[in-house]
């Protein structure tokens, strides 16, 4: 399946508009890693552990758009976006969204 942030795909037409397609997850921190990403905080640096964190939960919403699509029929996602939200102190949710095309 193709996945793209753009309204067209080159060399493809669009034939059909099947609709919004999302996937979510939501994460949220843990012990461990607070307590390192506390000591990074204090000598300055980037929170490695933090980083991955939002790596994985964005990679999960992909996948989880994707799985939509799929079940829609799509051949492609365009137009894709990404969203974060805190949904309580320590945990956010991340969502991706586009829209499910045929060619």
């Amino acid at each position: 399946m193709i996945i793209v942030n753009t309204e067209n795909i080159q060399g493809k037409e669009i034939r059909e508009v099947l609709g919004l397609v999302r996937g979510s997850t939501v994460r949220a921190r843990n012990i461990g890693r607070d307590i390192f990403a506390g000591l990074k905080n204090i000598v300055g640096g980037e929170i490695s552990e933090y980083t991955q964190l939002m790596a994985d939960s964005r990679e999960e919403a992909l996948y989880r758009m994707q799985m939509d699509a799929q079940r829609l029929g799509a051949d492609a996602v365009v137009n894709v976006r990404f969203t974060t939200a805190a949904v309580m102190n320590g945990a956010s949710e991340i969502l991706a969204y586009g829209t499910a095309v045929k060619f």
